[in-house]
């Protein structure tokens, strides 16, 4: 499956669909935020759990990149 990575000047974050965020028995922080149908797991410690997860899980993926000059959309959403 392939993911995108989200940037902004700021941060990055890894879209995950919600499911897969359950599957994998993620716990994403504060500084995670979601909309009704994916994740938006930041970069710094919460992509990383789910990077592991995905590795002991056998599961490969694909990672592309969507960079913005400006303020990223996901900040718009709820947090976890």
């Amino acid at each position: 499956m392939i993911y995108t990575y989200h940037q902004d000047p700021g941060h990055g974050w890894i879209q995950v669909p919600l499911s897969e965020i359950e599957r994998l028995n993620i716990k994403p922080s504060r500084y995670s935020y979601k909309d009704r149908a994916a994740a938006y797991l930041e970069e710094d410690c919460d992509a990383a759990q789910w990077i592991e997860a995905k590795r002991a899980a056998g599961e490969p993926y694909t990672i592309t990149e969507r960079h913005t000059n400006a303020d990223s959309f996901i900040r718009n959403l709820p947090r976890f």
